[in-house]
């Protein structure tokens, strides 16, 4: 007896592994057109009902007659003026547009005047420029005398302050107010340290704890930035010397700037307040006098970011 071949077995392994997996791919393509199908059948139901109720429409953000104003340069403001019009008379900005005039007809006498004439409402410029001029942009920048003022902490009327500039520094002085120019009015008293009544920049200033009451305290309203300010001299432009005259004659000084009675007289009432103030509020009168008319400097160990002032 003969054996049979041994490859026969195989081939038929091969042949019934390559039928399943034929059958596996026809089962899977089947599948996922049925879900196609599947897909398409649900959108097409949720375009019926979609198509079934029709919703609303929406209302148009600008009609007809406001498109017309649209082309013009200064459109808002001319929609605003429109929309108040159409509100005093309490009806759509649409009917205000429409009914716009133009023209005012007018009545001519004359016999071969014809009788009418149309006016326009808004006349046109008489004159335009020959050369076409570039338009000014308005920047957002504003003058420096219109900015917000902003003050130090602790920036209150009757606090003491120690002067750190000028001709009086190392003073300590009392604050009466804050001016619009963003300066500080400050006093002595000038019985005390003879420091005046004087503007002070807070940049110059160091604030101290101690305050004053100054409840009864009324500064004059007159006593502002425009009292401080210098008069002008007179200038000696245009004044012809005779001929021959002495050029090197020095001329009359102005006395404008001296103290005068006025800057006296609102010194001693300012003054007299704020020491009645320290007498009858303050407990220990002689000892505030006493740091008031002192100086301030550092000695030796002292640094300036460890006090408390």
């Amino acid at each position: 007896m003969v054996p049979p071949p041994k490859s026969a077995p195989k081939q038929a392994s091969a042949a019934s592994a390559s039928a399943k997996k034929s059958t596996d791919k026809k089962s899977v393509t089947a599948l996922l057109k049925q879900a196609r199908k599947a897909k398409l059948a649900k959108y097409e139901e949720y375009k019926k009902k979609r198509s079934a109720v029709k919703p609303a429409k929406r209302p148009k953000q600008v009609s007809s007659a406001l498109r017309k104003i649209i082309v013009h340069k200064r459109t808002k403001p001319l929609l605003v003026k429109l929309k108040r019009l159409a509100r005093k008379r309490g009806v759509p900005v649409d009917d205000v547009v429409a009914n716009r005039k133009n023209y005012v007809v007018k009545k001519v006498k004359g016999a071969q005047n014809g009788g009418e004439r149309k006016v326009l409402v808004k006349r046109g410029p008489k004159f335009y420029p020959t050369e076409t001029r570039p338009n000014k942009n308005k920047t957002g920048r504003v003058c420096h005398k219109n900015h917000p003022r902003r003050f130090k902490k602790g920036l209150e009327p009757g606090r003491v302050l120690i002067i750190l500039a000028g001709k009086h520094r190392g003073k300590r002085v009392v604050l009466l107010k804050t001016l619009k120019s963003g300066l500080l009015l400050v006093t002595g008293p000038f019985k005390l340290n003879a420091c005046p009544l004087k503007r002070m920049h807070q940049n110059f200033v160091i604030v101290t704890r101690t305050k004053i009451p100054f409840d009864g305290v009324k500064v004059p309203k007159h006593i502002n930035d425009r009292y401080f300010k210098a008069k002008k001299a007179s200038s000696s432009k245009g004044k012809k010397t005779k001929q021959g005259g002495n050029i090197f004659a020095k001329g009359k000084k102005d006395s404008s700037n001296k103290p005068n009675r006025v800057r006296g007289e609102d010194q001693r009432t300012v003054d007299k307040q704020v020491l009645t103030a320290i007498k009858e509020k303050m407990g220990d009168k002689k000892t505030i006098f006493a740091y008031l008319g002192s100086f301030f400097f550092l000695r030796n160990h002292m640094y300036p970011h460890k006090l408390k002032f």
